[in-house]
């Protein structure tokens, strides 16, 4: 059935028939398995469909823009140490100066979730096909689909990253540790971590600012698999919160996602519309209890 539904919905919205606060219902009616009160919120999934649609976005395009939220990081914290170094940004595919580029990167679109390309060796890759593969996702209108109308407003492009070492991440992890700690106003609440990433699976687990791990929080399923063994306290807990706070001061809600590489903080992106509002991973006690910390 789901191979039938979200491809019409997804159809519909791309040809404008279905407005995106109708494609959010609909999909949010699909996966949460309830009629979405988004005018009346409660949860946390319900406040970031508010905040969406009724609340002030004005700064969301250019905060969810990969490569333009690298000068609001510089802005706020007064430091670009955390910036995961760029090697280059194009607008189209005929731009992109392979040349140039290191033997080992990673290369995604600004405005995109799911297209990040890992190269970790510039010799072997196939340089046409992955011309082909960004033409198709500079195309791409991402954010009409899923209801998330910011991503629209964002011209896209073409950047190109250092790529970070993994080799020494906690609990042996073969991917980065994705930190993203939950914000509201400024104010860091928990942080829900991402390990040993492989396409859509992964490992994942819910900590408090203390690092007290709560299972509680999480719906596990076969894509989010409970790890076998809680994550370490990472030693940069406190800067990666300070980090947090101050990018997030001002925003009922935003999740600021970070990585930690040999002691060392690297910022990965914000998000206001996490999962675009549809979250079935968390209980119900979890998104109720995030949900009463936005103020709206």
């Amino acid at each position: 059935m789901k191979k039938l539904i979200i491809p019409l919905v997804e159809c519909l919205a791309k040809l404008r028939i279905l407005t995106p606060i109708r494609v959010a219902k609909l999909r949010y009616l699909y996966v949460m398995r309830k009629w979405p009160h988004f005018e009346h919120p409660h949860d946390l999934n319900e406040k970031i469909n508010y905040l969406k649609f009724y609340g002030d976005t004005s700064q969301w395009p250019s905060l969810s823009d990969k490569y333009a939220v690298r000068e609001y990081v510089k802005e706020r914290l007064g430091r670009d140490d955390c910036l995961v170094k760029l090697y280059g940004k194009w607008d189209s595919v005929e731009e992109i100066d392979w040349e140039g580029l290191p033997n080992q990167f990673v290369m995604k679109c600004n405005n995109g979730s799911g297209d990040v390309l890992i190269c970790k060796d510039k010799r072997q890759l196939d340089i046409e096909a992955t011309k082909d593969y960004f033409q198709k996702m500079l195309h791409r209108k991402f954010g009409v689909a899923s209801g998330e109308p910011h991503y629209a407003l964002i011209k896209p492009c073409i950047i190109a990253e250092e790529l970070l070492d993994t080799s020494t991440q906690p609990c042996g992890s073969s991917s980065l540790v994705d930190y993203k700690i939950w914000c509201f106003d400024g104010k860091p609440h928990n942080i829900c971590c991402y390990s040993n990433r492989h396409g859509h699976d992964a490992n994942v687990g819910v900590y408090g600012l203390d690092w007290q791990y709560h299972p509680e929080y999480s719906i596990f399923t076969p894509h989010h698999q409970e790890a076998k063994q809680p994550l370490p306290k990472p030693s940069c807990l406190k800067e990666m919160l300070d980090i947090a706070s101050k990018l997030s001061k001002g925003f009922p809600e935003v999740r600021v996602d970070l990585y930690e590489v040999k002691g060392h903080v690297y910022f990965g992106e914000l998000t206001f519309t996490s999962h675009s509002g549809w979250m079935d991973y968390f209980t119900q006690q979890y998104l109720d209890e995030t949900g009463e910390l936005i103020k709206i």
